[in-house]
This record gives structure tokens, sequence and C-alpha cells, in this order.
């Protein structure tokens, strides 16, 4: 499922993945989606060592520069002087408790029974997933928290050194952890370009199904932990939060931990193919990496939270992982979600943090339990969903972030032939979505096709879509072409909702159906209807030949294409990946050194391949061993 996203829940894994734990009736939240697989899994990897760490007594070595480039209004981090900037230490602060929110600490003094009790009470599992915090019936129970919503803003003072523009910043080593689908994976990788360009060190670590997409990218890779087949089977099977089965709690919790054990790997090790040396200076990560600010804390690294879904609580919508009937428990329902997440994973947590020689997190304990407390960038357009008043100066929407992969596509000439044949087609796919029956969906298609006196191109994807004795002329059955590329050849789409894709079809002005599966292509579903871009989202088991006949007729309106293109204006002037950038510069922290002398003999000699590591290195890669 090409550049298409499909977030999951506890990932939500977008999105993804969280298990909620037993003692919380075997609730569980899981990662999110991910991608097709060209490689085999790394798992070994990381098990290859023993997984320890403790952060080097000596102090950091001093950086080069790097020039920013103006991508919008920037505020740069150093003074003109090259002379080393050291300013209370951020990177102290970030790991005490200052840094907690206070709605955090507020649910820490409360004891196991009475948190389990504020689950129990205001919270019920959807068939769907998603979790509906209800407050009609329960709200002494949450009324407290409320009291401290008005400080969920609380953001501690960021000690900028603010200069003109296109000043010096430092050259860093930067790992990027992202776990999800290749949807998820591919605005990192625009953003890992970006950041090339000013002369960072980018290491893109994701699952080893995309390392060919990295790597032809110019981007170094590293492999994480977790097969993402399973991890997409578990999210389609279970709706993200509670396991349908015993089996389904043992598989997915397999998958967490390989991958929060891979990420000190991946932050601390050398390149895999030329043993050439790595230690992060600092992360950039999605909230499914579940690990990742512990990594920092252990590193000592500032860290650097990027998402295509909202995950920072706010009063004005709720999180995409709950249904919420009122109002006022939108901001109270990313809590819960936090709560059963972090619970599910805490005992992975702790075990890792032991591993790093960190002390352990409270059995109950909220801490770190979300990511309000980070630097934040959102990649999605503010004309889509714009930022909300109650996030802080953290938190950033930087817009889509953009790979462009249509300049290098050549497109089969059969495939061109085909579309100059008639009127412009429908898009019909559902990327890396699993079908129980794969007949059925294309029966329904073809005949709404039909229906509607429509062309449609059918995109395979993960659930053999297009499993069909005979398809019509007027369908066109496709598998694996770009969608920055295809969506601009179409009249309006049809997919999951996967933030990526939905990303694309609003470029190209596609008016737009979404069938959710789970997580946040509802979210995104219910965005693009009340734009009145696309027809009420249709849940995949609500798909029938009415229903979607009814959506096309309904983007097919003048209209409809109208307010698409309209936005689809809107959308080509941002550049997200530029604004991502940008926002990554200015929250720094500012005691990070400037050195104007060129690093030590010893220390560039750090920076190239220990020759019996890289020979051993060599070996495991001829022999298929560790690596993929």
């Amino acid at each position: 499922m090409d550049p298409d996203e499909s977030l999951s829940k506890g990932k939500t894994e977008e999105s993804y993945g969280a298990t909620a734990s037993n003692e919380v009736e075997n609730r569980s939240a899981t990662s999110s989606p991910l991608m097709h697989k060209d490689v085999s899994s790394p798992v070994e990897i990381s098990k290859s060592k023993e997984l320890s760490y403790s952060a080097p007594p000596h102090p950091r070595r001093a950086l080069d520069h790097s020039v920013t480039a103006p991508a919008s209004v920037r505020r740069n981090l150093f003074p003109e002087t090259k002379e080393a900037v050291y300013s209370r230490s951020m990177t102290e602060k970030w790991w005490t408790q200052s840094w907690i929110p206070k709605h955090e600490l507020k649910l820490d003094r409360l004891s196991e029974r009475e948190k389990q009790k504020l689950i129990v009470e205001l919270v019920k599992i959807q068939s769907d997933g998603t979790v509906e915090v209800d407050l009609s019936k329960n709200a002494p129970v949450a009324s407290e928290l409320f009291e401290y919503q008005s400080v969920e803003g609380f953001h501690p003072d960021m000690e900028f050194i603010v200069t003109d523009s296109n000043k010096s910043i430092p050259k860093l080593k930067i790992a990027m952890l992202v776990v999800g689908t290749r949807g998820d994976v591919q605005p990192f990788l625009a953003m890992s370009k970006r950041l090339q360009e000013f002369g960072h060190h980018v290491r893109l670590a994701t699952h080893a199904n995309f390392r060919s997409f990295v790597e032809s990218a110019g981007v170094d890779f590293y492999p994480l932990g977790g097969d993402p087949r399973i991890l997409a089977g578990y999210m389609a099977r279970n709706k993200g939060l509670i396991p349908s089965a015993p089996g389904e709690i043992s598989t997915q919790r397999k998958q967490l931990k390989a991958i929060i054990e891979s990420l000190l790997p991946a932050c601390t090790e050398p390149d895999l193919k030329t043993g050439k040396a790595f230690h992060a200076q600092a992360i950039i990560a999605n909230p499914p990496a579940y690990g990742h600010a512990h990594v920092a804390e252990a590193l000592g690294v500032p860290l650097h939270m990027f998402f295509t879904m909202p995950w920072t609580p706010t009063s004005e919508f709720p999180s995409p992982l709950a249904r919420v009937p009122q109002s006022a428990g939108y901001w109270l329902s990313y809590i819960v979600v936090d709560l059963l997440i972090w619970w599910g994973i805490r005992g992975y947590i702790n075990d890792f943090r032991k591993k790093l020689n960190l002390a352990p997190i409270a059995y109950f304990s909220m801490y770190r339990g979300s990511i309000s407390h980070f630097p934040t960038g959102y990649m999605w357009s503010p004309h889509v969903v714009s930022k909300p008043s109650d996030w802080g100066p953290l938190v950033d929407v930087v817009g889509y972030c953009f790979l462009n992969l249509a300049s290098k596509y050549q497109p089969p000439e059969e495939f061109i032939q085909w579309i100059g044949k008639g009127t412009s087609p429908i898009y019909i796919g559902f990327g890396s979505m699993p079908l129980e029956d794969s007949v059925k969906t294309t029966t329904i298609i073809l005949e709404a096709l039909r229906k509607t006196g429509q062309r449609g191109i059918i995109d395979r994807g993960w659930g053999d879509l297009g499993t069909f004795p005979e398809i019509p002329e007027d369908v066109f059955l496709l598998v694996d072409c770009p969608h920055d590329w295809l969506f601009p050849q179409c009249a309006a789409v049809v997919h999951h909702g996967g933030a990526g894709t939905t990303a694309t079809g609003l470029r190209a002005g596609c008016p737009t159906t979404i069938v959710p599966f789970f997580g946040d292509q509802y979210f995104w579903g219910d965005r693009i209807y009340h734009r009145g871009l696309g027809p009420n989202p249709i849940p995949i088991n609500q798909l029938s030949v009415e229903a979607l006949s009814d959506s096309i007729n309904f983007m097919l309106q003048p209209e409809v294409k109208s307010r698409a293109m309209d936005l689809a204006k809107l959308i080509e002037n941002e550049d997200g990946v530029a604004n991502a950038v940008d926002a990554f510069h200015r929250h720094l922290p500012a005691d990070m050194p400037l050195s104007s002398t060129l690093p030590s003999k010893q220390e560039d000699d750090d920076d190239h391949p220990n020759p019996l590591q890289w020979l051993f290195t060599q070996i495991g890669l001829y022999c298929g061993c560790g690596t993929s």
C-alpha cells in the first residue's frame, strides 16, 4: 500500500497500538498497522547483544554548523559569535518532575483502586475498538481531573536564544524512530531528506520492510523490531484497543517488546553495512515508537515528537481513539486513552528502563504516559484541522509532508492508454487493510460503478481487492502506483482514510469517500464530511452497493468538486516539510555547544568504522545473520 497511511488505533500505531493489561479487565491497546515485507524481520539484531546502557561520563563533543534556510518565519537559536553557548541545561530539565503535565501529577496521587475505578466507570469499549468516555452518569469520578484541565497548557520556559534569520545551528546526528505503515514512514522520509540538506546526518529507523524504500531516497536505514503484517492483521481483527482472544494478547505483546528493545540500538549502534559509528544527538519519533522518551532520557538528548493524528489533549475535539457523547469530555478522552496505553505497556517500559540504568516508573503511575511535555509537530494542513487554541507553544501544526514520488514514476503504457479512453475514473483502494472477503467487497465495488455509470481504478492492496473472474473493460486493476501521480488522474477517490492517502487526495483536489477500518481513519472521515469534501464515512462492515453508489453520486456534484479544488490550492501553497524542519530547529534546547574549531583527530576517528567490527558486520551480512 504505497504512499498510503493507515494509522492504527493505539497508535494509535496512522496510528497504533497499545495493549491494556489484564489488571484492567484484560484491556489492551496496541501498535499500528504496518506495511509490506521485502526483507526479513530484524528482531535478532537487538537480541544479539545484552541490551544495557549507561550514559558516558564525558561531556558532549562540540558540534559543526549548519546554516538554516528561511522556510517561514524562523527563530534561530544561537548568537552570531561562534563561541560555545551554555544556558541552564534543558536536557536536565526534560527529565525532572517539573516537565510532567499537572494532570499526570494529579493522577499519580490517586490510589491504584481509584485509578481502576476511574477507567471502569468512565470507559466502555466499543465494537470498533474505540473507547467511549461518557460523563453523563459518572461526572463525580472525573470532576477533580477537570480542575487541572486549565493547566494542561503549562509549558516550561524554553530559554531559546533568538537571533535574526539564517544563523548557525548545530549539525546533528539525528535518529528518527518511526513505527507504522509505509504511509506513516513516508512523511518522515521527506523530512529526513530536508534535514540532510541542512547538513544533519539522519538515520531513519523503522521496520525492515521499508529498507529499500528508505535507502532509495538516500537516507540511512536501521531496522526496528515488529513485523508489519502481524501488526496490521492484529489491528484489523481487533480494531485496536481490545484483543479478541487470549492468543491475540501474546502475539501483540511480542511485537511491542521487539519494537521497544530495538530502539536503543537504533540510536547507538554502528551502521550495519559500513560499520560507521552513530550516536544520536537528537531523536525524532512518532508516539507508537513506545520507548522513545526513555532512550532520550538515557542518552541525555532532546526528543521531538511528530505525528499524523491528534495525540495532545484538547477541548476542541476528542481523541481519535475515543467516542465522547459530551463535548465536556473531549479533553478527558486523551487522558483516558493515555492511561489505557500506558498501563498496557508499563511492564515492558520498566524492563527497558532497567536495562537503560534508569529508575523504574511507579506501577500505576501516569508518568510519561503522554507526550504533552515534549515539542510536538502535527503533519496535517491547518486548513483541514486548525491548531486548537489550548495547544501551547510546544505544539506546531506544520502542514502535510509530501515526499513527491510522482516525478520518478513511469506508468505502464497499457495504463496510460486506458486512462485516455474515457472520463476520469473513480479510484477505490484500501491499501494495507486486510479484507475478510475480498470477492464480496470487489462485487460491491463493481456493482456500484456499474450502477453509477463510472469508470473505476481498483487498487489491489493487501486485501487482494479485484479478485474476480471477470473485470469489465471500464475497470482497471492496479498494483503499486504512487498516489501523488495517480490521484490527479481521478474524478474522486474512495479509500480507508489513512492520513497520508487522505492528504494526497486532498492535494489533488479529489472529493473523497472514506471507508474506515479502525483508529484515526474515522477521525479523517469526519473531517472530510464536515468540510463538505465528501459524504459521511462508510465503515467497512457497512459497505454496500447502495451506500457506495450514493457516495459516488455525492462526490460527483460540481459544488463538492469546487470545494475540493479550493482546498487543494491552499495545500499546494504550503510547505509542510520545511515547516517541520523549522519547528525541529526552533525547539532545539539552547545549551547545545557550538565550536568554531574542527573536531580533534580522536573525535574524527570515532566516526570511522572499527576495522574488526566492520569485518564481522560484513560476514554477518554475507551469511544473512542478524540483519536484513
